[in-house]
């Protein structure tokens, strides 16, 4: 028999459950693949909506099986169910995710099941996008751009009163900048977490989301990672931009930020060595005179990775960083450098590419070249 892995989770929450069958639930379900086939452990409450929907070979019935546990013991719990599952199929060991429920793990091996956690990525062809998921996330990059659009209107048609900005006369918010994308992206059926709009020293600290009012002059940062309700996959971009006048030292960093991006891109393609690219990254802010360093305790300059993989999750493998991945011909991945300074403000550029043979394909349509002064 043939190795047979093991998900107990809420495909809601967990990719790898999702991706390996396809149905999407709110609650923790049962999916086991062995001897070539897949199959769900559903209750009573999703079957019929399971086996209309799930890709998989069988959908069984929790309660069936229940019923049958109950036989041996009294008030069985779930890892009794799944037990009798697997002695029923003659299953007596199993891989689960890195993530499997320690819990789950210790029931099963006390009722004789081996269970070995598999590293992630659980499944490595996840990482590999087919064409039908690379238009997905397109898709959902192309929302994201409406919906950065639609904000970065509003400040064209906001006014600068000293170092305030005013619109529909009062101090325009972080917050009122976030609605707007928000709600731009629920009427494209996209659901955006965490959207950073941080402006000034806000700004500095790369996940702060940014809060309160927009002010005259400084760097805003928009990083807006919003995953699609229909298809479930993400897209993830970053822009930086002005309200009023940015200082000469701000459009230094910009064209710096910018600079490194390009080099970044350039130097992505199947085969390359991430830990490389982000090294030239590093190495092109430096040449333009942006050294990394720990000031009174606070890290300045550029301190994080360059670049990440986008799909079903928002960070999935590979990385672009100090850890080193090698890059492979289909692999969606963000290029994103920047540059931090209390003084002075803060400065990201993001876009998604394709990694491809000989280069990659930029996902990302949205203006860049300037650091747009609105």
């Amino acid at each position: 028999m043939s190795e047979s892995l093991l998900i107990i989770a809420a495909s809601e929450a967990d990719a790898n459950l999702y991706y390996a069958c396809g149905f999407l639930a709110p609650d923790p379900f049962v999916f086991l693949q062995t001897d070539g086939r897949t199959l769900l452990l559903m209750s009573d409450l999703e079957i019929d909506r399971a086996r209309a929907q799930a890709r998989v070979d069988d959908v069984l019935s929790y309660s069936v099986y229940e019923g049958k546990a109950r036989q041996r013991w009294p008030r069985p719990g779930l890892t009794d169910v799944v037990t009798v599952l697997l002695e029923e199929l003659g299953v007596t060991a199993v891989w689960v995710p890195a993530t499997f429920p320690l819990e789950h793990a210790d029931r099963l091996r006390e009722r004789g099941i081996r269970v070995t956690a598999r590293p992630d990525p659980l499944f490595p062809e996840r990482l590999l996008k087919r064409q039908a998921e690379i238009a997905a996330i397109t898709e959902t990059q192309r929302h994201t751009e409406a919906a950065l659009a639609a904000a970065l209107d509003v400040l064209r048609a906001s006014e600068v009163r000293g170092e305030d900005v005013y619109w529909r006369g009062r101090r325009l918010t972080s917050e009122d900048l976030k609605k707007v994308v928000n709600v731009r992206l629920m009427e494209h059926d996209c659901v955006a977490e965490h959207t950073i709009i941080a402006c000034g020293v806000h700004g500095v600290d790369p996940h702060n989301q940014g809060t309160g009012p927009i002010r005259a002059n400084q760097s805003i940062v928009f990083d807006i990672f919003p995953r699609s309700s229909r298809t479930r996959y993400y897209a993830d971009m970053t822009r930086t931009v002005v309200k009023g006048r940015a200082s000469d030292q701000l459009k230094r960093m910009y064209d710096a930020v910018l600079a490194a991006q390009r080099r970044g891109i350039e130097l992505t393609r199947d085969g390359a060595s991430g830990q490389a690219i982000h090294a030239e990254v590093v190495q092109t802010l430096e040449r333009r005179g942006f050294e990394t360093a720990v000031v009174d305790g606070r890290n300045q300059g550029f301190f994080h990775g360059t670049g990440h993989g986008v799909g079903l999750d928002i960070h999935e493998p590979p990385r672009i960083s100090k850890v080193d991945h090698i890059l492979k011909a289909g692999q969606v991945v963000t290029v994103e450098p920047g540059l931090y300074y209390p003084q002075w403000g803060a400065v990201r550029i993001e876009d998604m590419v394709v990694v491809e043979a000989d280069g990659c394909r930029n996902l990302t349509s949205f203006a860049k070249d300037t650091l747009e002064e609105l």
